[in-house]
């Protein structure tokens, strides 16, 4: 809505129901943002240890996408340098693979537009999996993941697209050790620039 308060609509956002029955531990989004933060982070959907703790990349994961960033928890989580949304803000449980479910499909384009509003100061997205490069880049990602985060320097520089830190992608990581040598210390550069 126009002229709507970020932390109203966060308020908002903290009660929403919209999934319940889907929602295999209850509903409980996970968002963080205030309008000063510079850079924003794209996730895909809160795991067990987010939703338990509210805190988004509060695990394993978390811990390396600090390092991509070159920074600490602090300043990870200070709202008003960082906001972090996932693309489904809510656990959505797992799949019949053991691995978690997609992002719930309600849920981005129910909320995504009204934060972005609200977010004035952001000069960097981290794009974080295929789920929010398909919905941020649309018909310019390739088919696949690594084709689109190897192409990083086209959608700048709004758009660094990175693959999940998820400790999961250790082989993804291993079979392209470009995104290491070339994208990672790239995204220092920017934070550090954004934060000096």
């Amino acid at each position: 809505m126009v002229g709507e308060p970020l932390p109203a609509l966060l308020r908002e956002i903290s009660a929403c129901r919209l999934c319940e029955a889907h929602l295999p531990l209850g509903p409980r989004p996970v968002i963080r943002a205030a309008a000063s933060a510079r850079i924003l982070v794209i996730g895909q959907a809160p795991g067990t240890k987010v939703h338990r703790t509210g805190i988004p990349f509060n695990d394993p994961s978390g811990d390396r996408l600090r390092d991509w960033m070159g920074i600490n928890r602090d300043i990870f989580y200070d709202e008003a340098r960082i906001a972090i949304m996932p693309m489904g803000l809510c656990y959505p449980g797992r799949n019949a693979r053991g691995g978690d479910a997609p992002p719930r499909p309600e849920c981005a384009p129910l909320w995504h537009h009204r934060v972005l509003a609200l977010l004035p100061e952001i000069e960097l997205t981290l794009l974080i999996g295929a789920y929010a490069q398909a919905r941020y880049l649309g018909e310019k990602r390739e088919k696949t993941l690594a084709g689109t985060v190897a192409r990083w320097r086209e959608f700048g520089p709004a758009f660094i697209p990175t693959p999940h830190p998820s400790p999961r992608n250790r082989n993804w990581l291993k079979t392209h050790p470009w995104f290491e040598a070339e994208v990672v210390p790239e995204i220092r550069r920017r934070v550090r620039a954004l934060f000096s």
